[in-house]
């Protein structure tokens, strides 16, 4: 009977043991020997794409601004090259200027073909009139006779060239677009030809590089 007696209580020594143990393991705070990591917030997870993907795209944004930009005003100053060209054959009493005059409508209808498409592609709309600096030009010369008018439309033509020689070449520099960078290449050919010749026409017509005679009478 006694040693019935202690295996009883031997037994439940045992079994009390292993409950307490039982119980103080379930009530030990979860995690206190593997520390959990606190998942990441949507900003958190986004923030290492911060410094490389917004800025390509606002690059890519400024760029094709733009190139929108360039192409809108190569069109709107070809048409008028055009039109004071017309205006050149019209009304000068020079060879010289009237053939000038001649190869802008020729040369710079050609280069507007040449955008066309490329302002398709671009959303860029056609002008469909002269800029407001333009349409003051045209009335100024309309106005204007003989040797004024010459003068005129000479000082015209070798500040504009200048200008656009500028702006072409710095779009072939800066674009990324292959189309565009090519017409942009050729346009800074043809340009570079007519700012050379105006600029003989003027040395002939006694019309100094600034668009003054040389008596200082514009």
């Amino acid at each position: 009977m006694i040693k019935k007696s202690m295996c009883n209580k031997i037994l439940f020594c045992s079994a009390s043991a292993l409950f307490a143990g039982a119980m103080a393991f379930a009530q030990a705070p979860s995690g206190s020997s593997m520390p959990q990591q606190q998942p990441q917030s949507p900003q958190q997870q986004q923030q290492p794409m911060q410094g490389t993907m917004p800025d390509a795209t606002a690059n890519g944004v400024q760029q094709n601004m733009s190139d929108q930009a360039f192409v809108s005003k190569a069109l709107e100053g070809g048409m008028a090259e055009v039109q004071l060209g017309q205006l050149a054959q019209e009304k000068s009493q020079s060879s010289d200027v009237k053939d000038f005059g001649q190869k802008m409508v020729q040369d710079h209808t050609q280069l507007g073909e040449q955008m066309k498409p490329i302002a398709q592609q671009l959303g860029v709309k056609e002008p469909k009139d002269l800029s407001k600096k333009d349409r003051q030009l045209v009335a100024k010369l309309q106005g204007l006779s003989g040797q004024q008018f010459d003068d005129a439309y000479i000082q015209a033509m070798v500040k504009d060239h200048k200008q656009d020689l500028k702006d072409f070449k710095q779009e072939t520099e800066m674009t990324q677009n292959p189309a565009i960078k090519q017409t942009a290449q050729q346009g800074t050919q043809v340009i570079s030809q007519h700012l050379e010749m105006i600029q003989q026409i003027a040395q002939s017509h006694n019309v100094s590089p600034d668009g003054k005679t040389k008596a200082g009478v514009q």
